[in-house]
């Protein structure tokens, strides 16, 4: 596989570190699972800069579940950097703890799972870059393990989802932008950050009754830009249908949407208002709250999940990190909402 792997090498951590590590890993031995470090016991600032400092490896293999990240944005339409994305979002995901405060998951206390590093991509060849990225999660996918990735602009969810429908046949889809992206040609290209969804609704990637795309909004270039969605038989649930409301009662009619068959998550962080999350490429005004993209990724419970992604971070906008940070927290949650994760 195609990766660029963060790596530690022993000989040249600090004594004092290596202590700490020691201490710590004793402390952990009993679980049969990787735990990340705690920062009761390791500062948050120390050792590698892996997604919430979880151990890295090389494959896949013998992980029930792997972040992974896809360091590509040459598919962006307007604001560049989201190949920054994985790297910025490991580092704020230093914050983040074992457990979940508000549901009592213990995903660690349930699955194995790991930091397997970064695809590797063309910077150059769009086209190739996505047929680097369907290889590798071919490799991934094949092992049993549930990929959370990190993009990445949203061109990547593409190759990813022509991987997953190899396996599983067409999927469900939990969408969650301020843009469809499902337009067919832009500036004389098939593929862009702008037309993913077209293009698996084009390969019979997507099933298209098990579809929804959540927080679509701004300005369009039709009088209804979302008529090509609804004609699929995707359900649309636009920014505005959200405002000043919970969202719990619609992801309980998303659930019995998506039925027992497979479903993927794919979080374009712009589908959150650019108040919370200013740092991505195309903003949109009156977006999401970060309350209801809880409500949105919590309510998947219960869904038979085989991917996720959270894309369209952009570091070079994301002055203060919140973007970033906002990112690590809901790829844990949803780490958290994978089929059998334990709740206390």
């Amino acid at each position: 596989m195609e990766r660029i792997l963060l790596r530690c090498v022993p000989s040249l951590l600090k004594p004092g570190l290596l202590q700490a590590l020691s201490r710590y890993s004793s402390s952990s031995s009993s679980s049969q699972f990787n735990v990340p470090l705690s920062s009761a016991e390791v500062a948050r600032p120390v050792g590698v800069c892996s997604m919430m400092r979880l151990p890295v490896q090389a494959s896949s293999a013998g992980l029930d579940a792997a972040f992974v990240g896809v360091p590509l944005d040459i598919g962006t339409s307007n604001r560049p950097g989201s190949r920054f994305g994985p790297r910025h979002i490991r580092a704020e995901s230093s914050l983040l703890r074992a457990y979940n405060g508000g549901t009592r998951a213990a995903p660690f206390e349930s699955l194995m799972v790991a930091d397997i590093g970064d695809i590797n991509v063309n910077l150059y060849d769009l086209k190739k870059s996505c047929k680097m990225i369907r290889n590798s999660f071919k490799e991934i996918v094949s092992t049993g393990c549930i990929p959370l990735t990190l993009g990445g602009d949203h061109t990547i969810t593409y190759p990813i989802l022509q991987t997953m429908a190899e396996k599983y046949g067409p999927v469900g889809l939990v969408h969650i932008d301020a843009h469809s992206d499902t337009s067919d040609i832009v500036l004389g290209e098939k593929i862009c950050h702008g037309t993913p969804f077209r293009r698996c609704v084009d390969e019979g990637l997507l099933d298209c009754k098990r579809v929804v795309q959540i927080g679509l909004r701004g300005s369009t270039y039709e009088p209804d830009g979302y008529l090509w969605s609804r004609e699929q038989g995707f359900r649309v649930v636009s920014g505005q249908d959200c405002w000043l409301r919970s969202l719990a009662p619609l992801m309980k009619e998303v659930r019995q949407q998506m039925g027992d068959g497979p479903v993927y998550i794919s979080f374009d962080i712009d589908g959150l208002d650019p108040a919370f999350a200013p740092g991505t490429g195309t903003p949109e005004i009156a977006g999401l709250q970060p309350s209801q993209a809880l409500e949105i990724i919590r309510g998947c419970q219960g869904m038979k999940i085989i991917g996720c992604d959270l894309v369209e971070v952009s570091p070079p906008y994301d002055t203060s990190g919140n973007t970033a940070l906002t990112a690590a927290n809901l790829l844990f949650e949803m780490l958290c909402v994978l089929p059998n994760v334990k709740y206390y």
